[in-house]
């Protein structure tokens, strides 16, 4: 697999991110904010607040594979083995007083907040996640309640959602001392945007036969699009990504070696199993060109014109939050726009949220619509739950099904 240059930058980048955080835990005149990766970003950072990603640290630790130790830590504690193993990893690390931020960016502990806020319209488990830290820290934990398996968007619904970004900013106010400001407000939701173009270019990029990325790629690449919405950084960065990958488009430069199948990818990463999943799809001159997971911050009908109208569009209409039928056609879209030969649906077993093969959308997606499915098992980071042998064999006999 051909690695894209652009990723020495965006180690840089995150550097200064995560000292950034660090060096505002630590002073008293500025703000750390907690976030869910598709919460109210923009309104936080307009606020001022430096802003934390607790999910990012999940899957981080789960990059890193240090997953198992951190999940039994907090299962001690009461936590099930059963849910969000991003919880339970980030829990556990913290119990032990353990981060792999120190190792890959000097940081050696998380930032302590001053409010966190989450959303549910990625995840339910969210709220129980923040209300421990919540207890930790003796601040407030806020949720932004969306409703749930949206088909049809309604008026009602944007209200119901702009109402709690209102109550939000009410609150921001008083941990600031100052009113919110509305003309930074506008300044941060076009960063977002701008950014949000620049990566939805990226990801389309794919589109191309052969393709100038993968999957994986999008994985790595996606972290300035969930933690640094609304800043100029995310903006600036994926400019220099998207000329890289037009570069490859312009030369017909594929980012594997020989492309004959295309798979899309539903459902969440395998985090410690990137490099392993990368080679064995390159292995069988396959390539994953597509996911739901990094489209999920697609969020380019943002418009500081309509601040609240669009984040509650952008933010309510998110795939994981959508009906069955809805998924089923948004799916259809991607297979033809991307021209993919068949569907990877991802079971993982702690993250019933944004796993989609436990209502018979797999066995649908087949029968209506013709298209090949694979159901893999797997889990975001504990990797007691996957086997390599198994996804190995199933990958490689599925693949064999498309030879002529």
């Amino acid at each position: 697999m051909k690695p894209l240059e652009s990723t020495k930058k965006l180690k840089e980048i995150l550097k200064n991110y995560y000292q950034e955080l660090y060096e505002a835990s630590k002073d008293d005149d500025q703000k750390v904010a907690w976030c869910s990766s598709i919460g109210p970003a923009e309104i936080l950072v307009a606020a001022g607040f430096k802003v934390y990603f607790p999910e990012n640290h999940g899957a981080l630790i789960g990059v890193r594979r240090l997953a198992t130790k951190y999940i039994t830590r907090a299962n001690s504690l009461g936590y099930s083995p059963d849910i969000c193993s991003y919880l339970t990893s980030d829990i556990g690390a913290y119990l032990l007083k353990e981060t792999p931020l120190k190792d890959a960016y000097g940081i050696p502990e998380i930032p302590k907040p001053d409010i966190l806020v989450y959303s549910t319209n990625q995840c339910r488990e969210l709220q129980d996640w923040f209300s421990f830290y919540s207890r930790e820290f003796n601040v407030p934990s806020i949720g932004i309640f969306y409703p749930w398996k949206v088909d049809e968007i309604k008026k009602e619904h944007f209200d119901v959602i702009i109402s709690q970004f209102k109550s939000l900013i009410k609150k921001l106010e008083e941990i600031i001392g100052k009113k919110f400001d509305y003309d930074k407000f506008k300044e941060v939701i076009k960063l977002s945007k701008e950014a949000s173009i620049l990566w939805r270019k990226f990801l389309e990029s794919a589109r191309n036969i052969p393709s100038p990325i993968t999957f994986f790629d999008g994985t790595i690449q996606m972290a300035p699009i969930v933690m640094m919405r609304g800043l100029k950084s995310a903006k600036d960065y994926y400019e220099i990504l998207l000329k890289e990958v037009e570069d490859r488009v312009k030369n017909n430069i594929s980012a594997i070696k020989n492309e004959k199948i295309r798979f899309y990818w539903e459902g969440m990463p395998v985090w410690g199993k990137l490099r392993f999943f990368a080679e064995l799809f390159e292995s069988v001159n396959s390539n994953v060109v597509a996911s739901t997971y990094c489209n999920s911050w697609i969020i380019d009908e943002l418009s500081e014109d309509e601040p609240f109208e669009s984040m509650a569009e952008c933010y309510l209409k998110i795939f994981i939050n959508r009906s069955e039928n809805i998924k089923e056609k948004e799916l259809l879209n991607m297979i033809q726009e991307y021209k993919v030969d068949a569907i990877i649906f991802h079971d993982a077993k702690t993250c019933p949220y944004n796993t989609n093969t436990r209502f018979g959308m797999p066995e649908r997606m087949r029968e209506k619509y013709g298209i090949k499915t694979l159901v893999i098992y797997g889990d975001l980071n504990d990797l007691r739950c996957f086997s390599e042998e198994q996804t190995k064999t199933l990958i490689e006999t599925f693949a064999q099904s498309f030879e002529k």
